[in-house]
């Protein structure tokens, strides 16, 4: 115990103060002028010459955030820019044309669009048909190959455009995703999309096979719906597996029909699942 406040000197408190507290937070500094010498010096070189420890103390804490903070406090995020390029026509014989008449397989060549896909000035894939945004800074657009059609007896390589798989693209990191959707066939699939559910009909892996209506959701490794419609393959190969997918929002259902057969519609449950990368994630 001090003792009553009042009957305590000043110059008491004084000294059980600086016994108590450490001397760096009480001594005060002494005022010196400054030298010409130091009058062309930036503030921070002046700080480090200083003699106070509490200016020593505050620049070796300045010098101790700058470090931690690494890069990101001295560098901005590279901006990427994702572009689609002029659109082409390329001869391509549709699989399911050949399959129709393989003997003649010229008489069902077509034309394919395609359009280089670009990051940062860079052409990263071919692609066909329209882009579907996601969200404001994810879309998803179909893959084109070029794939090499010739047979180990062809004295050339014969050289054969044809619709791929989907990519998702995020145009802030410019990364780009090949999708994997449950039972899509290049061939038979034609996906409809709504917000980032893909309606279609796939085709089973499995032994038993059989043709599958299917919704898949992006960043979702199962299908949200997957039910056997038909039997697959066909005695009688058809252009079209199933005619286009009809969405609706609310209730949020898809009807899907097979060619010649009845339609259903599904109910589809749930919210965004959309895993997108941060803004430095994957960029290239």
């Amino acid at each position: 115990m001090l003792g009553d406040s009042k009957l305590f000197p000043t110059e008491k408190w004084s000294a059980a103060i600086n016994m108590a507290a450490p001397e760096i937070l009480f001594r005060r500094p002494k005022l010196q002028e400054p030298r010409a010498s130091d009058k062309a010096q930036s503030p921070g070189e002046l700080l480090l010459k200083s003699n106070s420890p509490i200016s020593s103390l505050s620049a070796f804490l300045s010098i101790l955030f700058v470090f931690l903070s690494g890069p990101s406090l001295l560098a901005a995020p590279k901006v990427h820019n994702v572009t689609l390029g002029r659109s082409r026509n390329v001869p391509y014989v549709p699989l399911r044309a050949a399959a129709v008449a393989p003997s003649d397989a010229k008489s069902g060549e077509s034309t394919l669009s395609v359009r280089a896909l670009y990051v940062d000035g860079r052409q990263k894939e071919w692609t066909t048909g329209e882009i579907h945004n996601v969200t404001d800074r994810t879309f998803t657009i179909r893959r084109a190959l070029r794939l090499n059609d010739s047979l180990p007896t062809d004295p050339a390589a014969h050289w054969v455009w044809q619709p791929g798989p989907w990519l998702m693209v995020n145009r802030t990191t410019g990364h780009i995703t090949a999708l994997h959707l449950p039972d899509f066939d290049p061939a038979v699939s034609e996906i409809v999309w709504f917000r980032d559910y893909a309606a279609y009909c796939g085709v089973g892996g499995t032994a038993k096979g059989g043709l599958f209506a299917v919704v898949a959701q992006l960043g979702s490794r199962r299908a949200v719906v997957r039910k056997r419609i038909g039997k697959w393959p066909q005695p009688a190969p058809i252009a079209s597996a199933c005619q286009p997918a009809q969405w609706q929002r609310q209730p949020m259902r898809v009807t899907i029909q097979p060619t010649g057969g009845d339609a259903t519609t599904y109910g589809v449950l749930g919210s965004a699942s959309l895993v997108e990368e941060s803004d430095d994630a994957g960029a290239n």
